[in-house]
């Protein structure tokens, strides 16, 4: 059973997150711009847009962002882009309950956070706000679990010391339940190589965007700390290691 509200696991770890969780390759904007035919004024809707990682993407390449997020740090985060992207606009709001108006957005995005949504509400929420002919697209990074001694240490970590890790992971949404969220529209699915390159401060500020895991001043934390070193000091070379994802676009009408 998962310990906490989704919408305030991660209020503690905002700076962990913005800066040492994956991006996406910007082939993705690609993609969905070429796919879902948009047009330069067409807003995209980022939902549980977090610190604004995918936001930033879409408007770095000209498009309007409403970036819809629950959570208030989060969403602070993701507003400080407003500087720098005046197509951007940062609302409260959540996957059932956008604040959006009707037939408001060619583009709704969801990365790395359907499994924490009502996938049912959210379904009617999202065809609502869509414009007739709108798209949907799912995103996420799927992080390498195993197959060399890096990732199975990393993988190890995780499961030693993380809270709610196993619920959290049972908890992401597999193939079949993306494709029934879309249903009876087809969805299609393009993957892309991703990759992160980490210093040790690097590696353990990953490690501590993880909702599960622990943080300064839990009693936990001191070993933790330890078994990360320990990972990265037989792992990198010239002072990075290398953290691999694949990147899964998933894309249909609703």
């Amino acid at each position: 059973m998962l310990k906490t509200d989704s919408k305030a696991r991660f209020t503690s770890r905002v700076e962990s997150y913005r800066k040492f969780r994956p991006g996406y390759p910007a082939a993705v904007v690609d993609l969905l711009d070429r796919e879902c035919a948009l047009s330069a004024d067409d807003t995209v809707a980022d939902v549980a847009a977090g610190t604004g990682i995918l936001t930033e993407l879409f408007l770095a390449a000209g498009f309007p962002v409403v970036a819809v997020e629950p959570n208030a740090a989060m969403r602070e985060a993701c507003a400080a882009l407003e500087a720098k992207y005046p197509r951007l606009r940062c609302m409260e709001g959540s996957a059932e309950q956008t604040g959006l108006a009707d037939g408001s957005v060619a583009l709704i995005t969801v990365a790395q956070a359907m499994h924490w949504f009502d996938l049912e509400r959210t379904r009617r929420e999202f065809a609502r706000v869509l414009k007739p002919g709108g798209w949907c697209a799912v995103l996420y990074n799927h992080r390498r679990m195993e197959g060399d001694a890096f990732h199975d240490g990393y993988e190890q970590i995780l499961h030693e010391f993380g809270s709610d890790y196993t619920a959290v992971q049972g908890k992401h949404l597999g193939p079949e339940k993306i494709a029934s969220f879309f249903a009876p529209s087809q969805a299609q699915t393009a993957s892309f190589e991703n990759h992160q390159d980490f210093t040790l401060e690097g590696l353990m500020g990953r490690v501590l965007s993880s909702s599960y895991m622990p943080q300064p001043g839990d009693e936990r934390y001191p070993a933790m700390e330890e078994a990360v070193e320990d990972l990265f000091t037989k792992h990198q070379r010239d002072g990075h290691v290398r953290m691999e994802y694949e990147t899964v676009v998933c894309w249909g009408r609703l």
